[in-house]
């Protein structure tokens, strides 16, 4: 028998028997061969049966023996890919999210839907998750956030483990972007209810998930729920020692805070997750945390004008290079119209909060419903108060449309 090497061993133990079933039998037909004609003189033909039911997994000796008569190799029966092909997916894929994270979002759309095509036909679950979850991602970078949940709610429908958690924060913050805040919350509490069963309560992904859920009760204007939420997962993040989950803490922890009107304390926690991000290569996360420093600046009595003008600015700039969405590059536009405003330009307030409209598109109800009561303000400020009441009035509707 030949050396057994690690990644073979785990193939053989991890692949399920009635698909190692069914390629054997594939393959089989394709040369035209009776079972008879593959067991040879090796096995017996009720062995073979067995094996393509899948009601038996053979050893690698077998399966050996098996390939080599097929003239297939083993990995492309363990994989359903030749090790070659196998390799070329994840290469695509690695492309796919090194485009999405460069702000690339078209190329990454294009890489990642093609080579999640080739996954499916080749039946390679890890890779096929792994496509379906940069699909989506590239979905929502373009502001298709229905498409992205169509790929989302397929991925952690079947997945487990970090792949359905990273999911479940995806599908969870699309459900809050669009409105639905109810099937973000059952979302997010769905897949913590089998964290711990997973073994994975102590990880950055799992404080990520909880604080997304906050951030969906904090939507609902659930503050004091939202408020114990985030501090559990302070407190957690405190336990892991990570920059990346501490940050996760405590910028959701702050933009409870500021929710509560309580500006003075939201101010130091954004400052601290401002920092951690600043430590690692999270740049999509620091660019929004600059937002959120940048809002929380206007809302101070007087507000910080300068300093939030240059946060805002240099997220926009990071933003623009990051897999930032359409969605969080239009939460920024809103919030340089609100500077605008505050500076005393409602012109330019009015042009900016249309930016921020398109950029929001048609689903994202919370964003696109700020982006208006700005321009209504400004509007009201230039002296046009039957055009800022128009514009209330459709914010209201925007409203009343992501109530759930």
């Amino acid at each position: 028998m030949r050396h057994m090497s690690p990644s073979t061993a785990e193939l053989l133990r991890s692949v399920d028997p009635a698909d190692l079933g069914s390629r054997v039998r594939a393959a089989r037909v394709a040369k035209g061969w009776t079972q008879t004609d593959l067991a040879g003189e090796e096995i017996s033909v009720g062995y073979v049966s067995r094996i393509e039911s899948g009601s038996r997994r053979p050893n690698l000796k077998v399966l050996s023996y098996l390939a080599g008569r097929l003239a297939t190799p083993v990995e492309q029966l363990l994989r359903g890919v030749s090790t070659s092909e196998y390799d070329e997916i994840r290469l695509g894929l690695d492309y796919a999210e090194l485009a999405l994270e460069s702000g690339e979002a078209l190329d990454a759309e294009r890489q990642a839907r093609e080579h999640l095509t080739r996954a499916e036909n080749a039946s390679v679950p890890e890779l096929l998750e792994r496509g379906r979850y940069l699909l989506a991602r590239s979905l929502e970078a373009l502001g298709d956030l229905d498409g992205a949940i169509i790929e989302l709610e397929r991925l952690v429908e079947t997945a487990t483990g970090l792949t359905a958690i990273r999911g479940g924060i995806a599908l969870c913050r699309c459900y809050r972007e669009t409105g639905d805040l109810a099937l973000a919350v059952e979302a997010g509490e769905r897949i913590e209810s089998k964290i711990s069963d997973w073994g994975l309560g102590q990880t950055d992904e799992a404080v990520q998930l909880t604080a997304t859920v906050a951030a969906a009760y904090m939507e609902r204007g659930d503050l004091h729920r939202a408020a114990r939420i985030c501090s559990d997962a302070v407190r957690r993040a405190e336990d892991l020692s990570t920059a990346r989950a501490r940050a996760g803490a405590y910028w959701n922890a702050s933009i409870v805070q500021a929710k509560k009107g309580d500006v003075q304390a939201a101010l130091p926690l954004a400052s601290r997750a401002l920092a951690l991000l600043s430590e690692g290569q999270d740049g999509r996360n620091l660019a929004r945390m600059r937002v959120q420093l940048g809002e929380l600046q206007l809302q101070f009595d007087p507000p910080e004008i300068a300093g939030a003008f240059e946060n805002l600015a240099r997220a926009r700039d990071e933003l623009a290079a990051t897999s930032a969405s359409e969605v969080d590059r239009a939460h920024n536009e809103v919030a340089l119209a609100q500077a605008h405003l505050l500076a005393g330009d409602a012109l330019l307030a009015i042009e900016t909060s249309a930016n921020a409209q398109a950029m929001a598109g048609d689903r994202a109800h919370q964003v696109h419903a700020a982006a208006i009561v700005v321009r209504g303000q400004a509007l009201a400020a230039l002296g046009r108060a039957e055009d800022a009441h128009a514009s209330y009035r459709e914010s209201r509707a925007r409203a009343d449309q992501r109530r759930c």
